[in-house]
């Protein structure tokens, strides 16, 4: 007997962010091909046309009692739900929802939904890094990771913004189907197989706020364009011809952090692109200055909750060189 299609629904509503429904939709669709195929329903507070923030219509919505109980649900995000308070019938439509669903998702700003209701209440959660600041003051119960792409806690998987709704839905496919079919959607899309939902939204270089001070603009610069070389903290100071204090006290006036973590941070992102293009464990070590396997496994424990190995068999290209 053939198993009945998982009902996935997306909540959605006037002003939300397209690329919230139609990223993770896609990825379910093109599961459905490998694998037993999704239901997807859109669903609305009153059901028929609703207009994106971008202006088009997503039409056929249905309201919450045409749906039933659906496997997942996901409430899409926007904007407005981080600006203003949640309106009732928006609530009381992914409350119901919600209660008859066996797994919750929410993509982007959606988790202000899901946290208004206080199904996030004592949980770890996402959201878009703009919006992180405002889901933890207006919901103290919740555990706001700020920098996390995607988070599961329980039955609620929550995102970051616009895009991380992919990783999302591909982790939710890995669930479902496994490894292999996840892999084949990423694929088929030709996005990196989902980044692990403890990854930073930002790589250390794109984290890294403009530095004021030619000094430490210079050095940063340097540290940028070649990870793996002498950067201790001795010989940045001397670079910069300053004490070793002092270049600590510049780091923390201008960066929010000592020269070492700053260091750490930009070696690994190095490290993971160095995976992500095929490079050995080791390889990437030698590559990115972290020194040996088990300084990256600790790097790699501490920032991103996985080890090498899994992150390049799991998100990687195949192998230029080989050995892991």
């Amino acid at each position: 007997m053939t198993a009945r299609p998982r009902r996935v629904a997306f909540l959605v509503f006037d002003g939300v962010t397209m690329l919230d429904v139609t990223g993770p939709s896609e990825v379910l669709h093109q599961a459905g091909r490998l694998a037993p195929p999704y239901e997807l329903v859109l669903v609305s507070p009153q059901g028929g046309p609703v207009t994106t923030s971008t202006g088009l219509a997503l039409t056929g919505t249905v309201t919450a009692a045409e749906v039933g109980a659906p496997h997942t649900l996901v409430v899409a995000g926007g904007d407005r739900l981080a600006e203003r308070p949640v309106e009732a019938a928006l609530l009381d439509v992914a409350g119901a929802l919600a209660g008859r669903a066996e797994r919750v998702a929410s993509v982007c700003t959606g988790a202000f939904v899901l946290a208004e209701l206080g199904l996030l209440d004592g949980r770890r959660a996402a959201t878009h890094w703009r919006h992180a600041d405002a889901l933890a003051r207006r919901y103290p119960r919740v555990d706001v990771e700020p920098d996390a792409i995607h988070v599961r806690d329980g039955r609620y998987v929550t995102s970051a913004g616009i895009s991380a709704g992919i990783d999302l839905s591909l982790a939710l496919v890995e669930e479902d189907h496994g490894a292999q079919v996840a892999r084949s959607v990423a694929r088929e899309l030709v996005v990196f197989m989902q980044r692990p939902g403890g990854q930073s939204q930002f790589s250390a270089a794109l984290a890294t706020p403009p530095v004021r001070g030619e000094l430490l603009r210079s050095l940063v610069a340097e540290v940028l364009a070649d990870p793996a070389a002498d950067h201790s903290l001795t010989a940045m100071a001397a670079r910069a011809a300053v004490s070793p204090r002092h270049l600590t006290r510049l780091f923390h006036a201008e960066l929010g952090t000592t020269p070492g973590r700053w260091l750490e941070r930009v070696r690994l992102d190095r490290a993971q692109q160095l995976l992500l293009d095929g490079h050995a464990v080791t390889s990437a070590t030698r590559a990115s200055g972290l020194g040996s396997d088990e300084s990256l496994r600790r790097a790699f424990a501490r920032h991103l909750g996985t080890t090498p190995s899994r992150y390049r068999a799991r998100f990687g290209t195949t192998g230029r060189d080989g050995g892991s």
